[in-house]
This record gives structure tokens, sequence and C-alpha cells, in this order.
């Protein structure tokens, strides 16, 4: 097997990402209320990495490799379960400590081994009254099958004996009406957790029995619903089919269990036949199996302002005229908003104007995740109700938010929209809005392409790039997008925009040889990229080319990187950042050039095969000089930080950039400059 140094496994790389986060969560520079937060999202980014990645490879072949080191599907597995292992004792250890600055502002948890005989008198009453009556116990045996474990939930799992045989007793501790933190009796700042409490009194729910060992589990199943169009009917409705994926896809596969005290090995294997798990899978936890309670904790703190980042809130971009048509300001020149850092708010405003405005025919629109209550279909639904000519693609396949795009759907076609669910064997995940005029029997366009999702919500987290232009070249070829998707097709050639699949990775590649051409001719060379993630290995093998050539690539990736900086002879010239911070490093930003002869685009995609041949995406090429210098300042200002960026080692590792000078956070520089630049009556 040849060796391939200057790569890196796309699951394994994944993990060293949620330890980046988990770091976060043991910043001490951090405050307390947001390191608990850190810990939460590192257990929610494990639980989905366990649901749609490690199910995807239980679904693969065993002998299954992948295409960069090679690794066959179950030394993925065994390699995933290691690292695992070594993270979630890590957690362990972190949940600890963050508990002990808890009980330094007088918030506890507690279990029974550390409460007065008067609080434990109050828990039975407590429990008798308020909890049993509201439990379903069970006892496996012939005539009680095995329950079915609900993904994430947490059950409690008791050995019980009598009369010299064992059975397993199981109570569900997960319940919309039972809280997940119980007070005790005092100033309301000392909480049990209620699956403690259920645990502690199972010698009362089973009273005829003599309990031997007892445990809390919780399982992960698997997410990875299959959407072979191929096997739906040509007459069958697609909302309908994903619906039904939707529904089974609660009853896959379990992948992952967990468990909170150690039990008898016996009891693990009867546990993991019942549920077709390997021991391999099966992990012990200290910490409590779910941390979805530590949103609780923060809101009883939230009167400290200490232990909270510090309040921000999106600015007015200083380049827009509060008082002046959007639609006016962009045919004028381009404008750019950048979240979270200033506000979504003009480019809503830009979606109500055109859906009252006279010269408005038509507005389209591509939408992936949107808001638990968006603005943004709100005003899709105006313009339709204000007899405008509304196409919106809705991305029925957007993961975990089939369920709102499936309601939404309903909601903008009985408005009047025509809605189009997307394409055969291929999600559109480009964030693309084009709006169309006619004045003086003369045709028109604005267009806004974007780097994240229309979501008011994210908007406010994600940093993210909107532009929008009313450059006619642009939004006739948008139009073109927008003909092919109505028709079920992509388009195969366009001169100014990427578009995944047949127009984006190959010029990328062409325009990294032009790097490659200008290094080798002495020339200075530079490629810049920022993405979530790095697999495609046509780019990489086209990055470790160029940087054989001489070219200098800085890199900005927030996850996932298969391609391994700094290795003598490969990738010598290519530099690795990942920012990990207060808000999600969301926008993708392609560079080729230095400076004044700089090529700027943004995107919506990432450097993966998914991305750049298996979607629909959009990059936009960034044409006004000001904007243009503004990205790259941006940019440029990423690569400087050092306070929230990690710097990849030629071993894959990850180390923090050292502080030489002055400290510079570049998302919170970046804030900092929205509040100067807002206008002052904002």
């Amino acid at each position: 097997m040849p060796n391939h140094s200057c790569y890196d496994n796309r699951e394994l790389s994944w993990l060293k990402f949620n330890h980046r986060v988990l770091e976060e969560a043991q910043d001490e520079r951090v405050p307390l209320c947001e390191q608990l937060s850190f810990l939460s999202i590192f257990q929610s980014n494990l639980d989905e990495f366990y649901m749609v990645r490690v199910g995807s490879l239980f679904d693969s072949p065993a002998e299954a490799r992948e295409n960069k080191t090679y690794m066959t599907s179950q030394e993925q597995l065994d390699a995933i379960f290691q690292e695992s292992r070594k993270l979630l004792h890590e957690k362990d250890q972190t949940y600890k400590a963050l508990c002990a600055k808890l009980r330094e502002h007088s918030v506890e948890i507690v279990d029974f081994h550390s409460i007065s005989e008067s609080e434990a008198s109050y828990l039975e009453r407590y429990f008798k009254a308020e909890v049993e009556p509201l439990l379903s116990p069970q006892i496996v045996g012939k005539k009680q099958p095995f329950p079915f474990l609900h993904n994430k939930a947490i059950y409690a799992v008791v050995v019980l004996e009598k009369k010299g045989s064992e059975k397993l007793g199981i109570v569900p501790c997960t319940s919309t009406v039972i809280p997940e933190l119980i007070p005790l009796p005092g100033d309301g700042r000392r909480f049990i957790l209620s699956e403690e409490l259920i645990l502690h009194f199972m010698p009362d729910i089973f009273s005829r029995h003599t309990i031997k060992s007892k445990t809390l589990i919780r399982i992960i199943r698997s997410a990875d619903i299959d959407t072979d169009e191929n096997k739906i009917g040509e007459e069958e409705d697609f909302r309908k089919v994903m619906e039904k994926l939707i529904r089974k896809r609660s009853r896959l596969q379990p992948v992952k269990m967990e468990f909170s005290r150690l039990m008898d090995p016996a009891v693990i294997s009867r546990l993991c036949e019942y549920l077709k798990l390997d021991e391999s899978q099966v992990f012990h936890s200290e910490a409590p199996l779910k941390l979805s309670f530590l949103s609780k904790v923060r809101d009883m703190l939230r009167h400290d302002k200490s232990l909270f980042f510090q309040r921000r809130v999106p600015q007015k971009p200083a380049d827009i005229e509060p008082g002046i048509s959007m639609m006016e300001q962009i045919e004028q020149k381009d404008r750019l908003l950048s979240f979270p850092y200033e506000s979504m708010k003009p480019f809503l405003k830009l979606l109500r104007e055109a859906s009252t405005s006279p010269d408005v025919v038509s507005i389209k629109m591509t939408l992936y995740r949107v808001a638990t209550n968006s603005k943004v279909v709100e005003a899709l639904i105006e313009a339709a109700e204000n007899g405008k000519d509304v196409v919106v693609l809705v991305e029925l396949r957007a993961r975990f938010d089939e369920e709102n795009n499936i309601e939404w759907s309903r909601r903008l076609e009985d408005a009047g929209c025509r809605i189009i669910y997307g394409l055969d064997q291929m999600k559109v995940h480009s964030k693309l809005c084009l709006i169309t005029r006619k004045a003086d029997n003369e045709i028109s366009y604005i267009t806004q392409i974007g780097t994240g999702n229309y979501n008011e919500k994210t908007s406010e987290i994600y940093t993210d790039m909107s532009l929008m232009t009313a450059d006619q070249e642009i939004g006739q070829e948008a139009s073109q997008v927008f003909n092919a998707l109505c028709m079920g097709q992509t388009v195969n050639e366009t001169k100014h925009l990427l578009v995944a699949p047949n127009c984006l990775q190959n010029k990328l590649l062409e325009m990294m040889d032009e790097e490659i051409a200008k290094a080798k001719a002495g020339k200075p060379a530079y490629i810049g990229v920022k993405v979530n993630s790095l697999t495609d290995k046509k780019l990489i093998k086209k990055l470790v080319e160029a940087s054989t050539a001489g070219v200098q690539i800085e890199m900005i990736i927030r996850g996932i990187s298969c391609l391994i900086a700094g290795v003598p002879g490969e990738t010598e010239n290519i530099t690795i950042r990942s920012i990990v911070g207060r808000f999600l490093e969301h926008h993708r930003i392609y560079i080729f050039g230095r400076e004044h002869e700089a090529r700027v685009f943004i995107s919506s995609a990432d450097f993966m095969t998914r991305n750049t041949i298996r979607r629909v995406e959009i990059g936009i090429p960034v044409r006004n000089a000001e904007i243009r210098q503004r990205i790259l300042a941006m940019f440029h200002l990423m690569m400087q930080d050092n306070v929230k960026a990690r710097i990849q080692q030629p071993d894959g590792t990850y180390q923090r950039a050292a502080v030489s000078g002055r400290e510079i956070n570049a998302q919170e520089y970046l804030y900092e400059e929205a509040y100067q630049n807002a206008p002052k009556d904002a």
C-alpha cells in the first residue's frame, strides 16, 4: 500500500474537529455558561455523527475502502470507537470540572450520596406523588418482549432476581411531563436529574423482586435513510415518500449504547443481543447520558452577565441606506451583507419590496433550511398573493429539517407558489434568489447569492455572506440555472457563475492550474480557501500539485480536512487553520491570485465531493472592487487569529495558534468593527 502521508481519514478528522469544540468547554477564557453550551454542542455533534456517519459505515460492505487513507469500513469503525472512548472520558472530566465551578455559583446537581436525610425523605414523597404514577415499567419475559427503545431517550435498566431466575426490568425515563431537573427544598439551586431519581427508586417500582444491579442506558440509532429515487415510481408524490422515510428513520438500527453504572458484563452482553449491538459499540459514561438540562442551568444564571459572552446584536450595515429602496441601492452598486455581524433585515426588505413592486414579475428562490417562523417564507407567500410568479425549490432531503421543509412546502403551495422538490439523485444546496423585473418592455434582474441558508435564526450565530447584485450577466446565468431546475436538469455551461455539479469543480481546477503556471514561471502565485470541510480528492491532489510547484496556499477549514498541511515535499507550502469560537464559521470563500489581481468568489459549496459534483451549488465572482477588498481583508484577519484558531501540524494534529504581540480574535474584531461602522442613527 503506498504511503499517503498527506491524507487524513474523513471520520477521524471530524472527531478531531469535535475535540476542538470540547476544548472550548475547557477553556478558562470562555465564560462558564458558554462552556456549558460547548459541552452540550460536543454531545449533540457526536450524536449526529453516529446517527449519520457511523450509520452509513455500517451500511457499507465491511471491506469497502475509502479513497484517501484506504481504510476499510470496519477499520474506520474500529478507529472511531477507539477515539470515541478517549473523547468521552475527556467529556466526563470536563463535566466534573464544570460542576465544581457551578457549585461556586450555588448551583449543584446532586445524587443520593450527597443529600441529607430530610432531602431524601422529600424526594421519596415527590417520587411517589409526582413521578411514579407517570412511569411505564416493564419486565422482559416470554409475553413481554424487549421493548422498542427510542433514539436518544434514557432508560433505567435493572437485573431482577426472583426464585433463582433473573430477568431485566426497564423503565423509560425521558418524558415530556416529568421535568429533567427536580429541585430540592431550599433556595431552588440544588437539583437531581429525573433519571437518577427514577433509578434510585427502582426497588420500589419492582418491589416483588430483588434488584441485583441497575444502570441507565441511552442508545443512538442510525439516521441513514435511503432516499434512492430509482425506487420511487413516476406517479408517486415525493413529499409523501419523504414523510414515510422520516417515520422509518426513527426505527433504524442502533449504532451506539451508553450506560451510566458499571454492570455485570453478562448483562451488557444480553442488552447487546437484544439491540443487535457489538460490545465495541457500548460506552460507559460518568457524566449524565443527556446534557440538554444544561440549557436550564444556563437560564438560572442568566442574571449574572459575567457568565456569558458579551451581548452582541447584528448591526445595520454601513453600506445600506435605511430610507432608500433596496432595489435602487443594488442598482447603484453591489451590496454585501456579512453575518452575524450585520443584520439580515436588508435582504428581507428586498424580498418585501419585490413582493409589492409593480415592476417585479417573478421571484425564484432555493430553500434548504429556513427558520421555524420564517420571514423569508412569509415574504414569498405575500408575493404570490400579490399575483407575482413565485417559484420555490424546497429541498425536502435537508437532513433533520425534512419535516419543517415539508410543512413550509405545503404553506407555500397553498398560497399559490410553484413548488419544486429538487432533482433526482441530487440535493439542491445552493443559496440563490432571482428577482425578475419588466419595465418599458425591458427585462432586468436582481440576483442574491449567499454562503448560508435563508434562516434568520442561524444568520445571528453563523458567519455567512450574502451578495446582492444588479449585474445582468449574473442575472441571466441565474435565470438559466432556475430554468434548468424547473425542468429537472442542471446547467452544463456557465461563463461567470460557478455552478455544481458540472461547472464548479472543473473551474476550480482550472484556476488552480493558472496559479501553478504562475509559480512555475517564477511569478507570485496564491490560493486562499475558506470552507467548512475538505474531502474532494481531485481538489486535494491539485492543491498538493500546487504546493509542490511553489504556490502559497492558505486554508481556513473549520471541520474535516482530509489534507494534511506542512508535510515535507508534498504540502509544505500549505497552511491549514481551524477557527472554533463563539460563532459557527460557515462562509465559503475562494481566492486565486494576489491582492489587486485576486479573483474572489463566495459560494455555498464546501470542497467535498458531495458538494462539488453531487449537488447543485452556486458560487459568484465578486466583481465590485470595494467588496472584494473587504472580503480579502476579512480572510487575512482570520489568518491572523491567535485566540480561536488552531493550526494543523504535519502529523495531522491541531495546536492553538501562538500569541505573538496582541491577541486577535477575528470574530470579536469583526463584531466590534460592525458596531463602529453602523449608521449613527441605528
